[in-house]
């Protein structure tokens, strides 16, 4: 089985992150948090890779192309709602939400936001304020204010399965950031990656990184194969496993950085702090396990178990 990326694709992708890194990548995400206006060269670096034109809707290509972006915006912690532009409808952005305590990551930013729950169902929705959270700094409390058109499910799919691409770019690279630490660094007169227990850590959390990105890629293409039912059982899955690699890899890289990974001086714990909206809203990891119930009961959920 083939599972590499369309060449267009990765090019698309590198072009875009090598002008992402050029403003200061991770970095930018830090200033980003005081100065806000500094999120205005994002959009505009954004326009520039043709990141606006590309419409995940479309076609599987271009879903792809979506998704590469998506992974790009989490490699670097990019302080700009990705997803919900790329699933702008009518050119209000689209945020996931839990209509009892609607929250919006980066939802301080002008423009207008459709508020969209798991079910297809929207609503326009009125941001509040930052608040002095660091762990999404970028997250506002929101106000339903009126009911909208329902959101087609596969849309819902496709930004849950996008969130989780967003997911995979930032653990790859906090996992490369531990990787070259524990090359670096010595203790007792040797690289902390010779030593076994470190070898295992670095070994695991790598396997659980590969496998997410294949899950990831399966994942889409699953969105234009299979039935709808399917389709959705199949987002929610990839957005429940990203939630879980996420929390073992990152966990994983601030043990081998030590004290010095929850510190801001160095880009990992940038990374967790901005990818914690991802992992907790508009659901946490149980509550998208719950959402998956009735898929299996129904069989929709695909596995390499019938169901009784």
């Amino acid at each position: 089985m083939r599972t590499a990326l369309p060449e267009d694709v990765v090019a698309f992708g590198r072009s875009a992150r090598g002008r992402l890194e050029a403003l200061g990548g991770v970095r930018l995400t830090l200033a980003a948090e005081t100065d806000p206006a500094s999120r205005e060269a994002v959009a505009r670096a954004l326009d520039d890779v043709g990141a606006f034109d590309v419409d995940p809707r479309r076609s599987p290509d271009e879903l792809l192309a979506a998704a590469e972006l998506c992974r790009v915006a989490g490699a670097v912690a990019l302080p700009f709602p990705v997803v919900e532009q790329l699933m702008a409808v009518d050119g209000a952005r689209v945020a996931l939400v839990d209509p009892l305590r609607p929250r919006i990551d980066h939802g301080d930013l002008p423009g207008r936001w459709l508020a969209v729950d798991l079910d297809g169902h929207a609503h326009v929705a009125e941001t509040g304020s930052r608040t002095a959270s660091r762990l999404g700094p970028f997250v506002v409390p929101a106000a339903l204010v009126a009911s909208a058109p329902d959101v087609p499910v596969d849309d819902v799919s496709r930004h849950l399965v996008l969130g989780a691409w967003r997911v995979l770019g930032g653990l790859e690279t906090a996992l490369a950031l531990a990787t070259a630490h524990v090359v670096a660094r010595e203790q007792f007169g040797r690289a902390l990656a010779e030593f076994q227990a470190v070898r295992f850590a670095i070994a695991d959390a790598t396997v659980a990184v590969r496998g997410l990105t294949e899950l990831a890629k399966y994942t889409v293409w699953r969105l234009g194969a299979a039935g709808p039912e399917a389709r959705q059982a199949d987002a929610v899955v990839l957005r429940l496993h990203a939630c879980d690699v996420a929390r073992d890899v990152l966990r994983t890289c601030h043990q081998l950085f030590g004290a010095l990974g929850f510190c801001d001086e160095h880009d990992v714990s940038v990374i967790d702090r901005h990818l914690q909206p991802l992992l907790r809203l508009p659901y946490a990891s149980e509550a998208l396990a719950d959402r998956l119930v009735p898929a299996v009961r129904d069989g929709s959920f695909e596995s390499l178990f019938t169901s009784a």
